[in-house]
């Protein structure tokens, strides 16, 4: 968003900012079935779409497709505004427009969940924006799933499923060097791909030996037995085993 001037053809840096005088006189106007005043509340709103929309920045979705979105919830709040009540007109059409995004974004996720943790989600986040706006705070999970009368669990699971993935590669962290990507927090340290390969090719080495070979080590290495033991198990003086086991870990070393 930074730098981009236009938006769906609208230059955003000369957009109208109406005065809240004249946003009710066209919303009186616009009750009134006027066509021109509607479109005017439209064109003078665009601002406050704007502003909404760069809360959106980063979902990787463009911000043309994101400020339509943000239109018909502005749209729908003119249509739907009660000038009888004593309430800013941008104080109703921000939550609307912010729905309007939210439901785009769930839909049109790159991972698709059920309707229902969908709904359940999108009741979360509702419940999440009303306590923030009466407490100034965020509320706790515990809290939310209080408000809408839900498990907990529920509640953690639905705003899991609508959150953005995120890419193994996208930087967490940088200092003038490398930077620090997911995948250097999240990746297995212990099954790297060198292990991966020792571990196939100790298979198909182990896979050359013969049945009392391969007891052998599963005694000794396995199952933790001493030479003794397993001499007296397999039926070979303790002197054979140690002559085998030696033997056969010399084969493995040279196939490996």
């Amino acid at each position: 968003m930074q730098g981009k001037v236009e938006i769906c053809g609208v230059n955003t840096a000369k957009l109208q900012v109406l005065t809240g005088k004249e946003t009710a006189r066209l919303l009186e106007q616009c009750r009134q079935g006027d066509k021109k005043a509607r479109e005017q509340l439209i064109g003078g709103n665009l601002r406050l779409v704007l502003s909404v929309v760069q809360r959106f920045t980063g979902r990787g979705e463009p911000a043309d497709d994101l400020f339509q979105v943000g239109c018909v919830g502005l749209i729908k709040s003119i249509d739907n505004f009660d000038t009888s009540l004593n309430v800013r007109f941008s104080t109703y059409a921000v939550p609307m427009i912010i729905g309007e995004i939210r439901r785009y974004l769930r839909d049109n996720s790159a991972l698709r969940v059920s309707r229902s943790l969908r709904d359940n989600a999108y009741k979360a986040l509702t419940a999440r924006e009303k306590f923030t706006s009466e407490h100034q705070r965020e509320p706790t999970v515990d809290e939310i799933a209080k408000m809408l009368d839900m498990k907990r669990e529920d509640v953690v699971f639905a705003l899991d499923a609508i959150a953005d993935p995120v890419s193994l590669y996208d930087p967490v962290y940088q200092d003038g060097g490398d930077a620090v990507c997911v995948m250097d927090q999240v990746r297995d340290v212990k099954n790297t791909d060198d292990s991966w390969i020792e571990q196939i090719a100790i298979k198909q080495a182990m896979a050359g030996l013969n049945d009392r070979e391969k007891r052998i080590l599963a005694l000794r290495f396995y199952d933790g037995k001493t030479q003794i033991e397993v001499a007296k198990e397999i039926g070979i003086s303790q002197a054979q085993v140690s002559r085998l086991e030696k033997g056969v870990i010399e084969k493995i070393k040279k196939q490996l």
